[in-house]
């Protein structure tokens, strides 16, 4: 059976991919090994893949994860990737949010050129296949009430019970069909399902609804319609109709799998699309479900969509983040059939880690105290030449020099900037202290502190007002090589420029603030998109009150003048402050406003960890509230996620320096089994992958003991796949054979030749033998017929035992055919 007249064939996919893609690759996984099956097989000629946003709100971090799978893995494998906006409900999509998750999108580098789809373009294909269905008799027109439809559909232990209006003539589910595209009914009077199986266990499969009456005017279609598709008929046939061929998405759609396949079956797509499902990645702290992230924006909790303290894209756009940290980021969580909450922490790291090689060092009093040097002449300044960075920056950098403010690469010697010194100073108010506690390092009366670049400074006579606030501070530079308790910064206040700073923090003081809620939602899965039903159910907003008092601070002071000649782009590390930037909407030359990007450490879990000396694991059992929580977590959430101990920080400090991922290190920390076993690892570059393969592949067979091999001979293995002599799907294969046998896998790869076939005159005569031997499809493809590139690459891979390179199959197949 063939598509009906309606719809156009998928367009063949296209070998070429864009010319580059950003940030780092998509570890190998289980998605990236169908993947590699399909294209060895030939049961396509490239990949296409697709990231489908419904425009109900703004791209956010539970997206990042979502679209760099998408995106990336296509580009890996040389295919075509597609934007797409799953637009079909008139009341919650706008041009509003298209245009910003496509900018967004943009912003963190992908560039899908032409590949720009609208679900709402198709509208009329999508009628068009429901009125083929009906034809086939495989759709009817119901018009029992939504409560009586979901009696009749049963439980999972009662089969359904069909409707009294199932059994309508063909003729008479047309008739209605079009009745309710004319608009002669009102809303919810009928909807058109699918006739599929009212026995089936999968609920899903129970006479889905596809198409529903809504009196509503759509953003791109007007009124045209009145009646409008399902996700779970229109997402299958958008898929189909773009040509892509893997339909990534989350678990929470395995169930709807099953409607997918049988729309793509009887309606007789080939080729067809396949859905393959990966495990959903929460993140702590944070809620990403878009009716929350509209509430908080209607409430006025925030300011907007692009509040700092938002997990949209939008918002850590203005708050500083860099798109190379949110790549680094979703490179980072790892990707496989189980869904998994991700330590923030992970996040907050890696836009560390960025900002850490990026940012220069300069100097900002955030909470002023004035300082008045008294052996200083009143009117002379000193010029003093202070370095951005660090020794270590430098050190690390991988190619011995370092970014000025104005973006240019420098060498070391040069990376300075001249910073005045005067008689008056401003420094923090916290490093001075009248009465200071045992230990306390910083400035006292009669004690000395060196000053960041300028000397040691001897505190001698205080001033302080009617309240006992210290006002001035009379102090003398000291000459020579006297000892100081600490270090501070410090700003000339004759030269400084005065700036509003604003300190965010975490907008949620739990970890998990959407609790058991039921209307709890994974980031890349919105229930809108699920029925269109799910938007008159109210909203549960009770993670409001886990919201943290103190997610922004904001403060007045001054910042060293140097700022002034850097761009506005420009991130600084505020010496002991944090990372900071120019609000890019706030901020004016005259009336200067730095936001805190990050803080230098996770004071979160140093402040959790202080709770009544406790370790970070007794402190949550006692129910300890985090930082700014009035009281203990609430009956009836979920478990708060335990913070690691400071010997665990330490170890995945270790294990992420010899190059395994934030996320598996700290899965690693969390089983000692599992840790155990990586003891035994190479400390190479094979590592990273090691630590992979034991976390996501070994991991319920070495709790169970069934590992035959240990750590060290799965480096081997790890180089032949770096190297590009075996595919991911080898590798994965030869490590459940190696762990089941106990032979080591690099002596399977030999003893069975499973290297991958990277010999071009090998291949070339291959093919010139298969060119040869199919003069008839060799005609038929010069002449139009692109297809077929499906079917020389199937036979090139079964010719070499599929073991050829996917690219180079590629790659020689389309020389030889041009």
């Amino acid at each position: 059976m063939t598509a009906p007249d309606a719809s156009s064939s998928p367009a063949p996919a296209s070998t070429g991919g864009p010319e580059s893609s950003p940030g780092p690759r998509v570890t190998p996984n289980f998605i990236t090994e169908i993947v590699e099956r399909d294209l060895h097989s030939g049961k396509y000629p490239a990949v296409v893949t697709r990231f489908p946003p419904e425009p109900s709100g703004y791209a956010h971090l539970g997206h990042v994860f979502a679209s760099f799978l998408d995106f990336q893995t296509a580009a890996q494998y040389g295919g075509r990737y597609h934007l797409r906006m799953d637009d079909t409900n008139p009341e919650l999509a706008t041009q509003e949010y298209v245009d910003a998750i496509a900018d967004d999108l943009r912003w963190l580098g992908w560039d899908w050129g032409e590949n720009f789809y609208s679900a709402s373009d198709n509208f009329e294909k999508y009628y068009a296949y429901a009125e083929q269905l009906i034809r086939l008799g495989k759709a009817y027109v119901d018009s029992v009430s939504g409560d009586e439809m979901a009696r009749l559909r049963g439980d999972a232990g009662t089969p359904g019970t069909p409707s009294p209006f199932r059994d309508r003539s063909v003729e008479e589910n047309l008739d209605l069909f079009r009745r309710m595209r004319a608009g002669e009914f009102a809303d919810g009077a009928h909807v058109l399902r699918a006739k599929i199986d009212l026995a089936s266990p999968n609920m899903k499969l129970r006479d889905p609804v596809l198409y529903r009456i809504l009196h509503a005017s759509h953003y791109r279609a007007g009124d045209n319609w009145c009646i409008y598709p399902m996700y779970d008929f229109q997402h299958p046939l958008q898929d189909a109709l773009e040509g892509v061929t893997h339909s990534m998405c989350s678990l929470e759609f395995v169930d709807n799998r099953a409607i997918y396949d049988w729309l793509m079956e009887t309606l007789g797509f080939s080729p067809r699309p396949h859905q393959y499902e990966f495990g959903r990645r929460s993140l702590e702290y944070t809620v990403v479900s878009k009716r929350k992230l509209r509430k908080l924006v209607q409430e006025g909790v925030v300011t907007g969509w692009d509040d700092p303290r938002m997990p949209t894209l939008r918002a850590q756009r203005r708050l500083g983040v860099t798109p190379e940290a949110v790549l680094a980021f979703a490179a980072q969580i790892g990707v496989n059939r189980t869904n998994r909450t991700v330590d923030i922490s992970v996040y907050e790291n890696a836009v560390r880690d960025d900002l850490n090689h990026r940012a220069p060092r300069v100097m900002a009093v955030l909470d002023p105290v004035r300082v008045v040097i008294g052996n200083l002449p009143e009117g002379e300044t000193r010029t003093l030449s202070l370095p951005y960075w660090p020794h270590d920056v430098i050190r690390d950098s991988p190619d011995g020099r370092v970014a000025l403010p104005t973006g240019e690469r420098v060498p070391p010697e040069q990376a300075v900037r001249e910073v005045p010194l005067g008689r008056e100073l401003y420094i923090e108010r916290e490093d001075f202290s009248l009465d200071p506690p045992k230990g306390y390092k910083r400035l006292t009366r009669g004690g000395t502190v060196r000053l960041r670049g300028a000397g040691i400074l001897r505190a001698d006579e205080v001033e302080t007002d009617a309240a006992g606030n210290v006002t001035t501070i009379h102090a003398t530079l000291l000459e020579g090589d006297a000892k100081a308790a600490g270090v501070i910064h410090w700003v000339s206040a004759a030269h400084a420029l005065p700036a509003e700073f604003r300190l965010y923090d975490r907008l949620f003081r739990v970890p998990n603030p959407e609790g058991d809620n039921p209307d709890d939602i994974a980031p890349d899965f919105d229930p809108e998109r699920m029925s269109h039903e799910n938007e008159a159910a109210p909203l549960d907003a009770g993670f409001l009150r886990y919201l943290n008092p103190h997610s922004l601070r904001v403060t007045r002071g001054f910042v060293e003048p140097s700022v002034a000649s850097g761009p506005a782009q420009t991130r600084y590390q505020f010496e002991r402050q944090g990372y900071f930037w120019r609000d890019p909407v706030d901020s004016r030359e005259d009336a200067l406003v730095f936001g805190r990007i990050i803080t230098l450490k996770d004071t979160w879990a140093k402040e959790t960890q202080k709770a009544e000396g406790r370790a970070p694991q007794a402190a949550q059992k006692a129910g300890k509230p985090q930082p700014g929580a009035p009281g203990p977590q609430a009956a009836g959430s979920r478990p708060q996620a335990l913070l690691l101990t400071p010997e665990q920080e330490a170890e995945v400090a270790r294990l992420t320096a010899l190059g395994a991922s934030a996320g598996d290190a700290r899965t690693l920390v969390r089983d000692a089994q599992l840790l155990a076993f990586l003891g035994g690892a190479v400390q190479d570059g094979t590592f990273g992958q090691v630590a992979s393969w034991t976390v996501n592949d070994l991991a319920a067979a070495l709790r169970s003991g069934e590992v035959g091999v240990g750590a060290a001979d799965l480096a081997p293995l790890a180089t032949l796949l770096a190297s590009g002599q075996i595919t991911t799907r080898v590798a994965r294969d030869t490590l459940a054979r190696a762990a089941a046998s106990g032979e080591a896998p690099a002596r399977i790869i030999e003893r069975e030749g499973l290297t991958t076939v990277t010999d071009s005159a090998e291949l070339e005569r291959v093919i010139r033998e298969i060119l040869a031997a199919n003069p008839d499809k060799v005609e038929a493809y010069r002449g139009g017929k692109a297809g077929l590139m499906g079917f020389f690459t199937g036979q090139v891979m079964r010719a070499t035992g599929g073991q050829a390179d996917p690219k180079l199959v590629a790659q020689k197949l389309t020389e030889a055919l041009a």
